[in-house]
């Protein structure tokens, strides 16, 4: 039986390529917590091979088993990925985005 990849923790800090905010990484951070938007850097959770590189929007949230989930979807090529929101994150965006249809 194989197994899917792992996820890979990196600690990186950066500047929110959609509001200009900085963001201070935990090792677990994969979006700004102020916009909630994000990039396309992986392919599998934490392993920076995506080509792609294209900002993404969040779109869709929805509260399961006591947190939100973040659905983000490319402006570059489309691809959707869930993420999980940390505790930091914009709850009345996150509260907004669960009026929309999760569908990812």
């Amino acid at each position: 039986m194989t197994t899917g990849p792992r996820f890979q923790r990196r600690v990186e800090d950066f500047i929110c390529g959609a509001c200009g905010r900085s963001v201070v990484g935990s090792g677990f951070t994969n979006h700004c917590s102020a916009c909630l938007w994000s990039r396309h850097v992986d392919n599998a959770p934490g392993d920076r091979d995506a080509e792609c590189g294209g900002l993404m929007r969040p779109v869709a949230a929805r509260y399961e088993r006591g947190r939100y989930v973040v659905l983000h979807e490319c402006q570059r090529c489309g691809v959707h990925k869930p993420n999980r929101a940390a505790a930091a994150d914009n709850s009345e965006l996150l509260i907004k985005l669960t009026a929309v249809p999760f569908r990812g």
